[in-house]
């Protein structure tokens, strides 16, 4: 593997881990902690030039209806 690919390929991560950690605090700071969230791994090893997926992954019914009402009230001072 070349050194730029190998840059390019930290670059795409760092992307997804930055996105990653910014939603997680967001989510933090709301109550919310999705607890499998984090960087796809097999969408990083895709051969694209993407960044990866961010995998929200599983909850519980509580955490999803907690979600939802982040969502709803967001929705709602967003569209003042």
């Amino acid at each position: 593997m070349t050194t730029a690919r190998r840059r390019a390929d930290r670059e795409r991560l760092r992307i997804a881990e930055e996105a990653t950690d910014e939603l997680r605090e967001a989510l933090r700071g709301a109550g919310v902690t999705l607890p499998s969230l984090r960087v796809d791994l097999v969408s990083y090893a895709s051969e694209t030039a993407e960044p990866p997926l961010v995998e929200l992954g599983r909850c519980t019914p509580e955490v999803a209806r907690r979600l939802a009402a982040v969502l709803v009230r967001g929705g709602r001072e967003g569209g003042r």
